[in-house]
């Protein structure tokens, strides 16, 4: 009993892992996040045009396409990660209006954990999904970067 939720977990992430279908659902996965959450301010193509950049905002929202040119050519995948999840403050932005995504992705997901019984060992799944969808969504910004 006692491996039966780590092994749950590895089969779950096994079948997510495999076979070149899942690998593009996963990159629309962060299409899709990017277009539900970002591409209002950021806009469609990420430059910074969305619809609520014209105007309703204090400070117009930065391009997105640039973010490795502007890091020498090294796309600032932990800065974005952090960003979107809540733990970093963008200087540009001053009060924060971005929404911080993390908050928002945690309280979507359910109160749900896996946890052993006969061991103390916890999932915490609401943490694993948020952090999944944040990934789909930062590889998607990597994969919108400009030469």
């Amino acid at each position: 009993m006692r491996a039966c939720a780590p092994a749950v977990l590895l089969g779950i992430a096994g079948l997510c892992a495999s076979g070149t279908a899942v690998a593009q659902a996963k990159a629309d996965f962060g299409k899709m996040e990017y277009e539900s959450k970002c591409a209002s301010c950021h806009g469609v193509s990420g430059k910074g045009d969305g619809p609520l950049a014209r105007g309703q905002l204090t400070k117009p929202p930065s391009s997105l396409t640039t973010l490795a040119k502007q890091n020498g050519g090294v796309f600032p995948w932990q800065r974005v990660y952090e960003i979107v999840d809540g733990r970093a403050e963008v200087a540009a932005h001053g009060p924060r209006e971005m929404p911080v995504w993390g908050k928002e992705y945690r309280a979507g997901v359910p109160d749900i954990a896996v946890s052993d019984p006969s061991s103390v060992t916890f999932y915490d799944l609401r943490g694993t999904i948020s952090h999944g969808k944040i990934v789909a969504l930062v590889e998607y910004v990597y994969r919108i970067q400009e030469p």
